[in-house]
């Protein structure tokens, strides 16, 4: 669900609904630092333009703050609470005019969206993509299709076979792709749903002294935490950079 809330699809979807519109996105998933301007309806055929930065957008919480006079400053957060039958999304709120016009008929709508997106979660085929991580880097793989991808860097991965688990899909991917020996060690950020299905993050490291290969890339590389915003990722490796940096963070520095 977390995931859901991030995508700016669904988002610019809402808000048509309740008429506003998505007027500017850095990417399909926000990530925290993110800047959208929103064209808030305030009368019928006049929006005025709001630019709304990310603070947050983890698995429990997603929220933005206003950074347009006069309501700089203005604050929502969307939490995700844990229900006995689902997730449930508590919106949180500063009052005044600004807030009464962007969630008049906006909830509404997204909660429609967010139950269809929910259910092609549920059902969408399943693509894992790998955080291999050595060293505290994070290998990144450059695409060379399709040509709207190509040259641009992603994690290895691909689509779940037919009876095959979502670590032995990681396992067989990472060689075919890179020909090299993985093991998978955890999931890695939320559901992301994509054209292909739904995408699900795994990190990995390598075994057996294999050194990964561009089998299907023109290039690999590995990239540390403070290199992670400077490499052109694809929309999808882009939504888990926070997660990815966390990762990295965790792990243990070579001896």
């Amino acid at each position: 669900m977390a995931g859901l809330l991030r995508d700016a699809v669904l988002l610019d979807a809402a808000l048509r609904a309740a008429g506003h519109r998505l007027w500017r996105r850095p990417t399909r998933w926000l990530v925290p630092g993110d800047v959208l301007t929103i064209g808030v309806r305030v009368l019928p055929g006049l929006r005025l333009p709001v630019a709304v930065e990310v603070c947050a957008a983890g698995p429990e919480e997603v929220s933005a703050v206003v950074r347009s006079r006069p309501w700089r400053g203005a604050r929502w957060s969307g939490r995700l609470v844990p229900t006995g039958t689902g997730t449930a999304i508590r919106d949180e709120c500063g009052a005044g005019p600004l807030t009464r016009l962007l969630l008049r008929g906006l909830r509404t709508a997204r909660a429609e969206l967010l139950v269809e997106a929910a259910a092609a979660v549920a059902t969408g085929a399943v693509v894992v993509a790998t955080a291999l991580v050595r060293d505290r880097t994070v290998l990144a793989a450059r695409r060379t299709r399709p040509p709207a991808l190509a040259g641009r860097w992603e994690l290895a991965g691909g689509r779940v076979e037919a009876g095959e688990s979502e670590g032995d899909a990681v396992v067989r991917e990472c060689r075919e792709e890179l020909g090299c020996a993985v093991a998978p060690t955890g999931r890695v950020g939320t559901d992301l749903l994509i054209d292909a299905g739904v995408l699900r993050v795994h990190a990995a490291v390598l075994v057996d002294g294999s050194e990964p290969t561009a089998l299907e890339h023109s290039a690999l590389r590995w990239v540390g935490p403070d290199e992670l915003e400077a490499v052109d990722w694809v929309d999808a490796d882009r939504a888990v950079l926070p997660d990815l940096r966390a990762l990295l963070a965790a792990t243990p520095a070579a001896p």
